[in-house]
């Protein structure tokens, strides 16, 4: 486990994979926001020396608007690959949603629920005719 971390650590120094330490820093940064700012944030990246933050919503983008002073000076805490900047935007791409699958029964039922009920036990006998009129309605 040592060995992984040895390598990790000195893969991130190396200078090869400073987009990999940008966008791990980016991560981190938009973790530290505060939590109605956080939510709003699809992703971020730096083009230009600027911070782009793509939002979710119009909503989100006024919040960050409003709040433009304050992300910059927690930016600053963070130093990354020469920020200057901050900008944000709404992206026009809407997310698919899942599409709720219909549930579909897991065998076909066979039966046509025809059969005779010999239940003595009144319980019992209702217990049948309640698995008969499932059996039909399937």
């Amino acid at each position: 486990m040592k060995k992984i971390n040895e390598i990790l650590s000195h893969l991130k120094n190396n200078p090869e994979f400073r987009k990999i330490n940008t966008s791990f820093l980016i991560m981190k940064f938009i973790d530290a926001l505060p939590l109605k700012l956080k939510k709003g944030v699809k992703f971020g990246y730096v083009k230009n020396q600027t911070l782009y933050f793509v939002l979710t919503h119009p909503v989100y983008k006024m919040e960050f608007e409003y709040n433009k002073a304050d992300i910059k000076s927690l930016l600053k805490n963070f130093k990354i690959a020469n920020v200057e900047d901050i900008a944000f935007f709404v992206t026009n791409v809407i997310d698919k949603k899942e599409e709720e699958k219909e549930e579909k029964p897991l065998y076909i039922e066979r039966s046509y629920g025809i059969f005779e009920n010999k239940a003595k036990d009144e319980k019992i006998f209702k217990k049948f005719e309640k698995i008969r009129e499932i059996i039909k309605n399937s």
